[in-house]
């Protein structure tokens, strides 16, 4: 008898998990291995692409819709396909990782849809990017009752009709997957190992269920990026035996640069496209991160000052529901990020009220959908959206004609009224050092003052500091954004931390390492592309 085949890819500096064996299949691992023999050299190409833009922003400081794509914006005729009946109805779309009660809660939350997430609100370990696949592939056996150790209750999953439908998210074409690599010890793309596993176990298994393999599609900066993405589609679907056209793809447009292809974006897609996302903070990182160096007015106020009702940002989300509409897509809405308190019910109502705003203008805009964080906000977003569509599954048919935006308006941060402030700076101090703590830990998801942050609220903190400094802003107490005072408000943060958790508790955690971190981010003359490339090398597990 001869010797099994070796494995196409290797597990390297990787603790056995348990079940991994059900995830890292021979079968599966080889169709990953596929996926990154044919795909991750374009994805360089890409990448590099990027870097290229970058230049020619700094150059210019100005972005303008393409002109070698005028004739795909300009003709009516093409549509994206039709939605699949698990898809039509988008009206409230609960977020969070792949843990295992979270898997259970979100499916169970009343939300249409769940964004299951290996990207921002996950931080990469090898546990949580192996786990999250069994937990995946458990919860559509309904094999994922759980128990909480710690408090005893248990969790189980409703009826099927009951259950959410899962659009996953992959990460970013940015981030590589260190514990997986070929022979020759290159890393393969993280997007592709989640996408990889998760189509490979679960697209049948979906389809038997009368849904389908549908995912979100992060950190997308060109129409080029999308085509990728849709070529990776059609080798998936051929490679597994399923119809084309069977996976359905969301792209967020959370970055500057996609803005400006939205159209170009679902047209690359069109075959395999339902709808496109508008996002904030991730927007903004982009801002900052693109404009660094066009000067004042490009400098973004205190991050919670910069509302979906900004004049840019009012003009990219006008621009994005009629964009979607037009071609046949689904447009969907941001995140309300609140996480109630069980002690303060006037800090509740408060943030109810707002979110129900929030909602409710999104309704009345045209989008078809929008995001929460926490299930206790599920009913506040679907009686938005109730009392818009009615029975209707979605309002595709409202084309908001009476919109016209200029590529200038999308780029015009001066046309907000405000400016950073003091308490503003140690916001942003505090919650990236928070956050990164938390993701040093494994956790990509977590509530700070109240919200639900995750890494591209790290990545906006991290920035903001950034810009204000190099911008050389004077704040109204009369100090001016400089290193020194980041530093200087950072120690204080930490001495406070140490302060109210005790010695024990903050030397248990990543606390200085988490410091350290985020001035590095925020400080180096360098400006880093995605903080959580220097995190991940620190990342253990």
């Amino acid at each position: 008898m001869s010797a099994p085949a070796p494995s196409p890819l290797a597990i390297v500096d990787a603790e056995p998990l348990p079940r991994q064996e059900e995830v890292l299949t021979g079968a599966a691992l080889a169709f990953v291995a596929e996926l990154h023999r044919r795909f991750t050299p374009r994805r360089d190409e890409l990448l590099a692409r990027r870097a290229e833009r970058r230049a020619e922003i700094a150059r210019t400081s100005t972005l303008d819709f393409l002109p070698e794509t005028a004739a795909i914006r300009a003709d009516d005729s093409w549509r994206v396909a039709p939605c699949p009946p698990a898809l039509e109805d988008r009206r409230v779309e609960i977020t969070g990782p792949t843990d295992r009660k979270m898997t259970i809660n979100a499916l169970n939350s009343g939300a249409r849809i769940w964004l299951a997430d290996f990207e921002d609100a996950s931080a990469p370990t090898w546990e949580n990017v192996i786990l999250g696949q069994v937990n995946m592939a458990d919860a559509y056996t309904r094999n994922i009752d759980f128990t909480d150790p710690a408090s005893g209750k248990s969790y189980a999953l409703r009826p099927d009709e009951e259950l959410a439908t899962v659009v996953m998210r992959p990460r970013g074409w940015h981030l590589d997957e260190r514990h997986l690599a070929d022979g020759d010890g290159t890393p393969v793309p993280g997007a592709l190992v989640d996408f990889g596993l998760y189509f490979f176990h679960n697209a049948q298994r979906l389809l038997d269920l009368g849904k389908g393999p549908y995912f979100y599609l992060p950190k997308t900066e060109s129409h080029l990026e999308a085509r990728l993405w849709n070529e990776v589609f059609v080798f998936a679907q051929e490679y597994v035996g399923i119809p084309q056209g069977t996976i359905r793809a969301t792209v967020l447009i959370e970055t500057i640069t996609a803005a400006y292809e939205m159209e170009e974006i679902l047209y690359e897609l069109r075959d395999h496209a339902s709808g496109l996302n508008a996002g904030r903070w991730d927007y903004l990182f982009s801002i900052v991160k693109n404009f660094r160096d066009g000067g004042p007015k490009f400098v973004l106020p205190d991050r919670n000052l910069v509302t979906m009702t900004a004049p840019f940002m009012r003009a990219y989300t006008e621009l994005l529901v009629r964009t979607c509409h037009k071609r046949g897509a689904h447009a969907i809405g941001g995140m309300a990020a609140f996480i109630p308190s069980r002690r303060d019910p006037e800090v509740n109502k408060v943030a109810f009220e707002k979110v129900r705003a929030d909602k409710d203008r999104e309704a009345g805009d045209g989008f078809d959908g929008s995001w929460v964080a926490h299930p206790d906000l599920v009913p506040i977003a679907l009686e938005s959206f109730d009392k818009v569509l009615g029975d209707r599954p979605n309002q595709k048919d409202r084309l908001r004609e009476d919109v016209r935006v200029e590529a200038a308006e999308l780029i015009a941060v001066d046309s907000l009224d405000a400016r950073p402030s003091y308490p503003g700076l140690v916001n942003a101090v505090q919650v990236g050092i928070r956050y990164i703590e938390a993701w040093l830990r494994g956790l990509g998801a977590v509530a700070i003052f109240h919200l639900m942050e995750d890494a591209a609220t790290a990545e906006i903190s991290r920035s903001q500091v950034w810009q204000w400094i190099n911008a050389g802003v004077g704040f109204e107490n009369g100090e001016k954004a400089t290193p020194e005072l980041a530093r200087k408000v950072a120690a204080e943060d930490l001495a406070a931390l140490r302060a109210e958790l005790g010695e024990e508790a903050f030397a248990a955690g990543h606390w200085q390492q988490a410091h350290d971190l985020f001035l590095e981010v925020a400080l180096d003359q360098d400006y880093v592309d995605f903080l959580t490339l220097p995190a991940y090398r620190q990342l253990r597990g």
